[in-house]
Parts: structure tokens; C-alpha cells; sequence
């Protein structure tokens, strides 16, 4: 049997290059965040937005949810994703990933399962891509938790504590064909350049 996931899109971040909040913009007709979701919804037990401006979200119908570590930055919006998700699998996706996959989760649940990891995360040129990663509820929320308690910043702080199943180039383009899942919009331009692409598909 399946394991259950929650998908949880992380709506914080104040979009200072944007010039405007990246998840309400509109793409190609709709709010930016609305794309990812519909992106999400067919394998999502769950939906959670993790947002501190609940009010704007409300058009969504969704569960919308504050930090729970107010101040933490992206560790806190990680603990509070995790913390809020009722099934033991939580995907968490960027409010501005306008290829945020289905197919890479897909795949991501099943490694998970195979190799009995905790965390099934791609890892580019960038670094690691935590927010388009598949985490499991059970081991990770008390990782992340000692090491916000332990006064830890960094995203992947905790990692050393839970078993990471990192993703090579080849699996990541097998799970993610278009090579363009991790894309985030920051600017207008590639808000401009992401529509162009997406009506290419």
C-alpha cells in the first residue's frame, strides 16, 4: 500500500526582485501559486499552504497554516511545513516553481521506500534542492527541531541526523525529463521566460 503524502507549498519569502509577491502574480491567466498546485493535486492526499498573510490566500480553499518558528527563516518554514502535515510523507514545493513535477515525487516515494530513506532530495550545480523534496514526517521533524533548538540556520542542517538519499544528475533527468522542476521565478524576465517555456509544453 501506498504511503499517504501531504504536499505542502511554502508561500513565504518576501519576493524583493519580484517587486511583487511571486505567488499571486498571474501565469498565464491565474495566480503563479495556483499552477503549482494544480501541478500537485494528483498526488496529493493533502494540500497545505504554509503562508504568514493567510488573508491573501483564502481564494485557495486550502489549509493555510503560519510559522510555527516565527524568525527561523527557510529551517522554520520547513519545520513548519513538516509539523503540519497529517501523512507520513510530506512533499514540499517553492510557491514559484512553475514545473514543480509529479512524475519526480512519483519517483521520489518509491526510493524512498526501497532504500528506507528519510529525505529524497536532488542535489544540482546549486547544492541541494530542498524546497522540491520528499521528506518523511516521523524521523525528520524531530531532526529539524534540535537543530532549530541548537540554534542551526541552514536548511540542511540536520541532515548528518537522518538518512539522505541523494538524487545523481541521472535520476533527477530520468524523474524530470524537461530538467526544469527546480526552477524558481525571481525576476520578471524569467517570469516572462517560464510562460514561454510552459506554453511550449
Amino acid at each position: 500500500m501506498k504511503q499517504a503524502i501531504t504536499v505542502v507549498i511554502q508561500a513565504g519569502g518576501a519576493s524583493s526582485r519580484m517587486g511583487e509577491d511571486k505567488a499571486l502574480k498571474i501565469f498565464l491567466g491565474r495566480p503563479l501559486i495556483q499552477r503549482v498546485i494544480e501541478r500537485m493535486t494528483p498526488i496529493a492526499d493533502e494540500i497545505i499552504v504554509t503562508t504568514n498573510r493567510p488573508a491573501e490566500y483564502t481564494f485557495l480553499n486550502l489549509r493555510l497554516v503560519p510559522d510555527l518558528k516565527p524568525g527561523r527563516g527557510a529551517l522554520g518554514g520547513l519545520y513548519t511545513a513538516i509539523a503540519s502535515a497529517a501523512h507520513p510523507l510530506v512533499a514540499v514545493v517553492a510557491c514559484d516553481m512553475p514545473f514543480a513535477s509529479q512524475m519526480f515525487f512519483e519517483g521520489a516515494r518509491r526510493l524512498m521506500v526501497r532504500d528506507e530513506a528519510d529525505v529524497v532530495i536532488a542535489k544540482t550545480d546549486e547544492g541541494y534542492e530542498p524546497l522540491h523534496a520528499l521528506y518523511r514526517r516521523e524521523t525528520c521533524l524531530p531532526a529539524i527541531e534540535s537543530a532549530i533548538d541548537s540554534d542551526q540556520w541552514k536548511v540542511i542542517a540536520w541532515f548528518p541526523q537522518v538518512k539522505v538519499r541523494t538524487l545523481n544528475p541521472d535520476e533527477v533527468k530520468s524523474l524530470d525529463p524537461s530538467g526544469l522542476c527546480f526552477w524558481n521565478l525571481n525576476t520578471p524576465a524569467e517570469f516572462a521566460e517560464a510562460e514561454r517555456r510552459a506554453n511550449e509544453q
